[in-house]
C-alpha cells in the first residue's frame, strides 16, 4: 500500500510543480511530459513488481488448497477403507493445512487487491499521458498563435509611430505648398507694378511725339502761306 501512496504524491508532486512554473506553457509542457514519462516507468516497474507479488501469494494459496482437499481425500478413503486412526492423521494433516491457507488467503488477498490499484493506477497514467501528448499540441499552437498576436502588436505600435511621421511629413508639405503659392504670388504683383509703369511712360512718350507732329504741319501751312 505504501507504494501506491509515494506514486500518488510522485504524480501530484509534478503537476504542482508544474503549476507553479507555468511562466513558459511551452517548455513547462515539455518537461512535464518528461517527469510523467518518467513517472510511468517506475509505475511501470512497481506494478509489474506487484503483480508478480500477487502471482507468487496466488501460487502458494493454491498449493495449500490443493493440499487440504488432498488430505480430505484421504481421510475419506481411510474412512472408507474402515482405518478410523489413519483417517485421523489425514484430518490432523488437514487442519495444519488449513490453518497455512487461511494465512496464505489473506497474504493473497492483499496482493491481489494491491496489484489491482496499481494496474488502475499505471491505466490512468498511460491514458492521461495520451490524453496529454494531444492536448500538448494545442497547447503549443495557442502559445505560437499568442507570440504570433504579440507580434503584430509590436508592428501596430510601432506603425502608430511610422503614421505619426507621415501625419508630420503632410503638415511639412502643406507648409511648403504655402510657401510657393505666397511665393508666386508676390511675383505675380512684382511683374504687374512694372508693366504699369512701362505702359504709363509710353503713353507720354506718345504725347510727345504727338505734340510735335502738329507743330510741323503747322509751321509747314504757315510757310506755303507767306510765299
Amino acid at each position: 500500500m505504501g507504494v501506491i501512496q509515494r506514486f500518488k504524491d510522485i504524480m501530484s508532486a509534478n503537476i504542482n510543480a508544474m503549476l507553479d512554473k507555468a511562466e513558459n506553457p511551452e517548455k513547462m509542457i515539455d518537461q512535464y511530459m518528461r517527469n510523467l514519462e518518467d513517472d510511468l516507468g517506475k509505475v511501470k516497474a512497481e506494478t509489474a513488481s506487484v503483480m508478480a507479488e500477487e502471482a507468487r501469494a496466488k501460487r502458494a494459496y493454491d498449493e495449500a488448497l490443493a493440499e487440504v482437499e488432498k488430505y480430505q481425500k484421504y481421510a475419506e478413503k481411510a474412512v472408507a477403507a474402515g482405518n478410523d486412526n489413519d483417517a485421523r492423521v489425514f484430518l490432523q494433516s488437514k487442519k495444519t493445512a488449513q490453518s497455512k491457507l487461511e494465512g496464505l488467503k489473506l497474504t493473497y488477498d492483499t496482493a491481489a487487491a494491491n496489484a489491482q490499484k496499481m494496474r488502475q493506477m499505471h491505466d490512468k497514467l498511460v491514458n492521461d499521458i495520451s490524453d496529454l501528448r494531444a492536448r500538448k499540441e494545442t497547447i503549443k499552437a495557442k502559445v505560437a498563435v499568442a507570440k504570433a498576436q504579440e507580434r503584430v502588436n509590436q508592428v501596430g505600435s510601432s506603425l502608430r509611430g511610422v503614421s505619426n511621421n507621415m501625419s508630420a511629413f503632410d503638415r511639412m508639405e502643406e507648409k511648403a505648398n504655402k510657401m510657393l503659392d505666397t511665393a508666386n504670388a508676390m511675383a505675380q504683383l512684382n511683374a504687374s507694378a512694372d508693366t504699369n509703369v512701362d505702359d504709363l511712360a509710353r503713353k507720354y512718350d506718345l504725347d510727345d511725339v504727338a505734340g510735335t507732329s502738329d507743330i510741323d504741319d503747322e509751321l509747314a501751312a504757315l510757310k506755303a502761306k507767306l510765299n
